[in-house]
């Protein structure tokens, strides 16, 4: 982010020799403290500027993705990459009851999941009460209603009739023969054996003999005479040994003393020996579930005998059975672990070798001479002003598409490992106070520490958008990152910020429109392809539907219905107003109707399903085969774009009759009206947030949403708006962030969160704040360069004269036609 230098202050005149007085003395070294902070904040953002610059940056996030490819490579090769092992065996906890595997996430499955995943299976437990326990909380995953009212020392039996599901429990409270011959019943006869077998048993040993060394001696000879049976019946089943969980010695009974956690140890260490030997030809395919032991290690004070664990950290050890077993079968997108890689589908395998076919050519034309091109600037995409004349942009030579697909296909290759391969972890997302608002800050303090003078003063001019735009998106993503979903009050605060998005698509639009009159095809294709290149590639390349993007969808729509509100006969533009007053009654008739069209929409959502789910629109507006989630969020901010359309009628209107003061440093209004709006505004903000922080549920907000999110976009304008000195300056951090808001929300799905949206994307294990500003960092600079690619390639794609584009769009549709009809009814559904 490169700001320009302030002017350093002169140093004042001294006066003669005379002493100054003790005042003057004061209020010279008081200016002179005030003028030294100022030269030193000038100077710290000037050396930042010169050594920081964003080429650098990238440099810096290119060679830290080298790198951590390399760290995981080797972290999987030599310290074992298996997320099943990470699963079983590592984890700590998030926070109350939230469990969080090593490097993986876990999905928390419902009743119908797991009956859908075991279906036509037998499950047996076997060991002792706290086996027992563990088979409890897996049965209570699949019918939550399942009550503890089996004898305790006899065998007890679940069955789900529809799912022809069997889970049992049997009593084995000793690794001996008993439970030998059990094994070995299974091993010689198929039709008895189980599916899935989950054993474990040592605290009766320890008990009956006192904790002796005897015994252990004991355990270790029963426990290497039942491994050869384990190992053989690993080769059709699914075999878990669960490893002792401690115990809370304070609270053991008389008779349970001897049972101590060195005890457990050492038994727990010959589990391991024994399980983990390489006596036979082969290592043995046993399991061991240690995860329960070490979520134990913080719940186990909790316990009501100190023996059996709080139900807590027993419901932890069976959703670990249950994701060791369901992931790779119904591949969950939230739940990383235990899933294999799927093999790239037909599509992403066009797209990767369109992306090679694009860097041989570049290769070629570089070693034939062609000169380097300079990047012309990028536009905005919410307007498509400028920052230069277009005139200036120097055009692009012939290697210029072919370097933008290269940089593209290796940012495609990145998107793609972070989160479709299986190279880089993920966790789970939990929410707390300090993860949302600690971040806020920071960027708070950062938004004011990069401010400057604003080059004009009018209202919601350039750079004050790209500022609105640029904090809107850091708080959204720190939102999405965070969790923060989950708290209600917050959710309500970054819709409206949504809502605010959309809000400035209708007044960016409906400015340029009334402004420019320019409704030519060549800036409507502008504006589509920079809005949706970013997720069209995505939707190839991470094999997602489009509607899964949803925002760019959402703009997309309303574009083209402002376009068509706009363009549509008569066309009243501020010119033909100037003529003639009456003409603004022909704008609010259209406003008008564009307000009804949305109202019927929105109360007849039958005739909404059918208009989108006609083919092969259908195809651009479902998500898991409905267009469920896309009803929901067009009807959620249904009125932000017309509001921000009628906002620009009147903004333009009374900036045309000369109404506002925009100077700098005057305010936009005579004294006593300015007072009395920002008062107004400054109440109906903080009435706004009341109202949001007592919501009691998402589903009562969001119905009244749409109509009152306005109060608080209004609001917030005025309050920023109507003092000249507020006008005067702007936040050139978050500016910077606002001109790559769109890719930064699109980039976000998969190369800072992970799971599609789910978890969080881990770059480096072991340190959640280091991970974090080391993803970020890449992130932003990763969204930077699609910005410059996506203008890269509009200047070469949309082509000025007409009928080439018209040509190249009718080559559009023909493509686009025969990719929908390959994919009809075999894909755009998640995990596929």
């Amino acid at each position: 982010m490169e700001t320009e230098g302030e002017a350093v202050p002169h140093e004042p005149k001294r006066t003669g020799g005379a002493a100054l007085p003790l005042l003057d003395y004061t209020a010279a070294c008081c200016h002179g403290g005030a003028k030294m902070a100022v030269l030193a904040y000038s100077l710290g953002k000037r050396e930042i500027n010169q050594h920081f610059t964003i080429k650098n940056a990238k440099l810096i996030s290119l060679a830290a993705v080298l790198l951590l490819l390399c760290f995981h490579t080797a972290l999987r090769h030599y310290g074992g990459g298996d997320s099943c092992e990470w699963l079983l065996s590592r984890g700590r906890y998030l926070g109350d009851n939230v469990w969080q595997p090593y490097g993986c996430m876990m999905h928390k499955y419902k009743s119908i999941e797991a009956k859908t995943c075991l279906s036509k299976k037998r499950v047996v437990f076997a060991g002792d009460s706290r086996i027992r326990q563990l088979f409890y909380s897996f049965v209570k995953i699949i019918d939550p209603e399942r009550t503890e009212d089996g004898n305790k020392h006899e065998d007890i039996f679940f069955q789900d009739e529809k799912s022809s599901l069997n889970v049992d429990f049997l009593w084995y409270p000793e690794a001996n023969n008993s439970m030998k011959e059990r094994l070995m019943s299974w091993t010689h006869e198929a039709s008895a054996r189980p599916d899935v077998v989950i054993l474990g048993a040592a605290t009766w040993s320890i008990k009956l003999h006192s904790g002796s060394s005897e015994a252990l001696q004991q355990y270790k000879v029963n426990l290497t005479a039942i491994a050869v049976h384990l190992d053989r019946l690993a080769e059709h089943a699914e075999v878990y040994w669960v490893l002792q969980d401690p115990v809370n010695e304070d609270m053991l009974s008389d008779n349970r003393k001897m049972i101590t956690n060195q005890q457990l140890d050492l038994y727990n260490e010959v589990a391991l020996e024994v399980l983990n030997s390489s006596k036979y030809s082969r290592r043995t395919q046993v399991k061991l579930l240690a995860a329960a032991r070490q979520a134990a290690l913080e719940t186990i004070i909790n316990s009501d005998d100190g023996l059996h664990l709080p139900e807590s950290t027993r419901n932890v050890g069976a959703m670990v059975l249950m994701n060791s077993l369901c992931n790779k079968r119904l591949r969950p997108i939230d739940g990383s672990c235990c899933q294999t890689i799927p093999p790239p589908n037909l599509f992403q395998k066009l797209s990767a070798c369109l992306f090679l076919g694009a860097a041989v050519v570049f290769v070629v034309l570089h070693v034939l001479g062609y000169n380097r091109h300079r990047r012309p600037v990028p536009p905005d995409v919410e307007s498509l002003e400028e920052k230069k004349p277009a005139a200036a942009a120097v055009p692009l030579g012939p290697k210029a598409p072919f370097l933008a697909l290269c940089r593209m296909g290796v940012i495609m290759l990145y998107f793609y490992l972070c989160d479709r391969a299986d190279v880089f972890m993920k966790e789970q997302k939990f929410y707390t106070h300090s993860t949302f608002f600690i971040p806020l800050i920071y960027i708070l303090v950062l938004g004011v520490f990069y401010s400057d003078n604003s080059k004009e003063a009018k209202l919601l001019n350039r750079e004050q958008t790209d500022e609105w735009k640029g904090w809107m998106q850091l708080v959204i993503l720190i939102y999405h990152i965070s969790g923060a979903s989950a708290f209600v009050p917050v959710y309500m605060h970054v819709r409206v910020l949504v809502a605010a998005y959309l809000f400035q698509t209708g007044y960016g639009h409906f400015s340029f429109f009334w402004l420019k009159g320019d409704f030519g095809l060549y800036r409507v294709c502008q504006v589509l392809f920079r809005l949706n290149f970013l997720v069209v590639v995505l939707c190839v390349v991470m094999d997602r539907p489009y509607q899964f993007y949803y925002f760019v969808p959402l703009v997309t729509v309303w574009f083209v219905i402002i376009y068509a509100t706009m363009a549509m006969w008569p066309q009243i533009l501020q010119k033909r107003t100037n003529s003639s007053g009456i003409w603004h009654l022909g704008v609010l008739a259209k406003l008008l109707g564009l307000l009804l069209f949305i109202c019927f929409f929105a109360f007849s959502q039958r005739f909404f399903e059918r208009v989108f789910s006609v083919w092969p629109i259908s195809k651009l507006f479902e998500l898991d085969g409905s267009i469920h989630e896309w009803w929901f969020r067009w009807k959620l901010d249904r009125f932000a774009v017309i509001h921000g359309m009628m906002f620009a009628f009147i903004y333009l209107v009374l900036q045309k009759l000369q109404v506002l003061s925009e100077g700098k440093g005057e305010a936009l209004f005579p004294a006593k009206i300015s007072n009395l709006l920002l008062f107004v505004s400054v109440v109906s903000f903080i009435t706004y947030s009341i109202w949001a922080s007592n919501c009691k549920t998402k589903t009562e907000c969001n119905e009244m949403h749409p109509y009152i999110s306005v109060v608080q976009i209004l609001a917030f304008i005025l309050i920023r708006n109507i003092p000249g000195y507020a006008r005067s300056v702007y936040s050139s951090f978050f500016s910077w962030f606002g001109k790559i808001s769109l890719e930064l929300f699109i980039c976000q799905y998969h190369i800072w969160l992970a799971a599609d949206t789910k978890g969080i994307l881990v770059l480096i294990p072991g340190s959640p704040t280091l991970n974090i500003l080391v993803s970020t960092f890449i992130f932003v600079c990763v969204a930077h360069e699609v910005s410059l690619i996506t203008n890269d390639l509009a200047q070469v794609v949309i082509p000025k004269d007409s009928m080439a584009l018209l040509r190249r769009l009718g080559a559009v549709v023909v493509f686009s036609l025969i990719l929908l009809l390959l994919s009809r009814g075999n894909r755009l559904a998640p995990g596929t």
